[in-house]
């Protein structure tokens, strides 16, 4: 595509933002909204119209990518379409790469998965790994970093450290430094967690599932700046592509070393 063509079809979709707005606007006075809150009334529009999930092309520019106050906590890679292939599902186990030479988790995990992987609560124990950047704060609180699961504990019941399965052990996968990051709160329970329910969702189904998950580091920074996952299920009812930053709210963080300090005008939004 030109980049005139691309400049004309920016121009036509910010002038159809404008023309949709006060189209909107208009219809807010004649429903009787007061002239004292349309400053407010337009910055909610302008907020949800610009903070649609956003789409990348490549995993390669993952690590680029710098967050922003105010906008989506994930974005879509690949237009959401998993660059796994389901035919590929092999035995029932987990490909957990070695950790790189700073220690970190950067090559990522690779599961094949089916229904006897789904693990209870009851199993789980003290986590004790302290990954790279691992510098615990709380603010109002509540803590602003969990470990992380790559393959979270709840869809690797049975998977030893070393990958395979043993039918013996009835706990998910704890206390693995190979599968563990330092991960913000808000991005473990309030973002990843909802992706790793559709795998939960599609292994209850009785589907086999491919998931492959990598921390996203840059240079040598020691905290990730997002964590990449993608899963596919072998019937491609399942098929996911996404990039969560590795933000919190009311927190900036120095990814090089993984300390922070309290930002009361750092804003998250739910996903």
């Amino acid at each position: 595509m030109s980049k005139r063509r691309r400049k004309r079809r920016q121009s036509y979709t910010f002038s159809s933002l404008i023309i949709a707005i006060i189209i909107l606007v208009g219809g807010w006075f004649l429903s009787g909204g007061q002239p004292s809150d349309i400053q407010s009334f337009i910055q909610n529009i302008s907020q949800t119209a610009f903070n649609q999930t956003k789409n990348v092309d490549s995993n390669s520019e993952l690590a680029k990518l710098d967050y922003h106050s105010g906008e989506q906590s994930f974005i879509y890679v690949n237009h959401n379409k998993a660059n796994l292939n389901p035919t590929k599902w092999q035995t029932n186990h987990v490909v957990y790469s070695d950790l790189d030479n700073l220690n970190r988790t950067s090559k990522g995990n690779l599961a094949y998965l089916e229904s006897r992987n789904l693990a209870s609560d009851e199993n789980r124990v003290r986590q004790y790994v302290e990954p790279t950047a691992w510098h615990q704060k709380f603010v109002d609180r509540e803590p602003i970093i969990n470990r992380g699961h790559l393959i979270a504990y709840s869809i690797s019941k049975g998977i030893s450290a070393s990958g395979t399965y043993n039918p013996s052990d009835q706990s998910g996968d704890q206390n693995n430094p190979k599968n563990l990051f330092t991960q913000t709160a808000f991005s473990n329970q309030r973002v990843q967690t909802i992706f790793e329910q559709k795998i939960r969702d599609a292994l209850k189904d009785g589907k086999r599932v491919i998931f492959f998950s990598k921390p996203i580091f840059r240079g040598n920074d020691l905290m990730a700046r997002g964590i990449h996952l993608e899963a596919i299920s072998t019937d491609k009812s399942l098929n996911f592509n996404v990039y969560l930053f590795n933000v919190q709210p009311k927190v900036k963080f120095d990814y090089a070393t993984g300390r922070s300090t309290i930002d009361r005008q750092m804003s998250v939004p739910d996903p």
